[in-house]
């Protein structure tokens, strides 16, 4: 895309950052019958995490509020291309969430019910089951599992290249190569964001940034209590066993996979990892996930290995995302997914556009999901969801 030649002095609403929440967050501001809406990102474009992500989009939330945004964007990524004439190529392929101990199997029960109970089409699949639904995996190493045959995942460079068509399509005024420097003063009805390319003059400015959440947030004056952890993902030679199979997620270690280029993709996060921006790959902590793997996977023992790569996605520290009201100032809102980007990342962005122009959603309770939830600390008044990956549990 190319560089724009000048800013907008002025502007409906300020976008900041051009990931998944950002972008999205930008198209549904505009969507929603805003005349001049900007987004400024300092790279380019799913740059970062957007484009680096295993893409798995899952209604199978921990929490009610987990769940109502998982099936928002899955539902929104199954009608984006009658709608902006593209889309971020989901698939349907099921997902299992095993269970190895009888508490497991307990809190299994009690979040499907949960689950059903917010219209989530989810049950509880047997031992045998969980074999015969997942051939590939070993027999007689669970107890059971969570089973939603609805849940898939996406493409994510081709959900970049959806929000970068959005953002044209809709007449978002996208500004790359262009560093937000902090909000410099108000004015009239708004507020003026400072750019390496000068000021703009924006009525609301929405805050996101992915891991670097808490650096915008700084360069705002905002305490936002957002952090980055390094993400690993490898991808598997060919093996034509995995083509059908549904994607699994073994909760204990924070290991998942699902089918990939007719191979078998695999994502982790280490817990005991401090916070940062680290995006080389951990040789010893790849090794360790791989042994597990082959434990429930055997197949991919002797698997060679096509592509591995990190990347850095963001936590917060209850593993729920942040939508609302920056404190203490005026029409300025934060948006972050809390590490499900891809699976929450549309649903969060509708509703903090939503918050902004009206006050609330209809998608989720956002009251309850902001800033002023987290104490001096950092630490969250809500319990954390119990459905995530392992991030650390302090952000910096």
């Amino acid at each position: 895309m190319p560089t724009i030649s000048e800013l907008p002095a002025t502007a409906d609403a300020v976008v900041v950052g051009g990931g998944t929440v950002g972008a999205w967050c930008a198209y549904f501001l505009r969507k929603s019958g805003l005349d001049n809406v900007v987004l400024i990102e300092k790279g380019h474009l799913g740059q970062g995490a957007s484009s680096r992500a295993a893409g798995v989009v899952r209604m199978q939330g921990g929490t009610p509020e987990a769940v109502k945004l998982g099936r928002w964007s899955r539902d929104f990524y199954l009608t984006q291309h009658a709608e902006i004439g593209t889309d971020s190529g989901f698939t349907r392929q099921g997902y299992l969430l095993p269970c190895f101990t009888e508490a497991e199997v307990a809190a299994a029960h009690a979040r499907i019910a949960m689950q059903q109970a917010e219209g989530i089409p989810v049950r509880w699949a047997g031992p045998d089951e969980v074999t015969e639904l997942n051939p590939t995996m070993a027999p007689g190493q669970t107890l059971g599992a969570s089973y939603c045959a609805e849940d898939g995942y996406i493409t994510p460079p081709r959900n970049v290249s959806a929000y970068t068509a959005a953002l044209l399509g809709s007449g978002v005024h996208v500004a790359e190569r262009t560093a937000f420097s902090g909000l410099d003063g108000t004015v009239l009805n708004g507020t003026v964001v400072a750019t390496s390319r000068g000021t703009i003059s924006a009525g609301l400015v929405i805050l996101t940034g992915g891991p670097k959440l808490a650096a915008v947030g700084a360069l705002a004056g905002i305490r936002i209590p957002a952090g980055g952890a390094r993400h690993q993902v490898a991808v598997t030679e060919v093996h034509p066993a995995f083509a059908d199979t549904p994607m699994v997620f073994d909760l204990p270690s924070g290991l998942y996979w699902r089918p990939e280029e007719d191979g078998l993709l695999f994502g982790m996060s280490n817990p005991d990892e401090p916070p940062g921006e680290d995006r080389s790959v951990d040789e010893p902590y790849l090794a360790l996930m791989r042994q597990r793997l082959a434990k429930l996977v055997p197949l991919t023992a002797d698997l060679r290995l096509r592509r591995v790569w990190a990347a850095t996605i963001d936590f917060t520290p209850d593993h729920l995302p942040i939508i609302g009201p920056a404190l203490d100032r005026d029409r300025v809102f934060v948006a972050s997914a809390g590490g499900a980007g891809m699976m929450w990342g549309p649903a969060v962005a509708r509703a903090t556009a939503d918050v902004a122009l009206t006050g609330a959603s209809e998608i989720v309770d956002a009251s309850m999901l902001g800033l002023d939830r987290f104490d001096e600390s950092g630490r969250s008044r809500l319990p954390a969801d119990p459905i995530a990956l392992p991030f650390p549990e302090k952000t910096t």
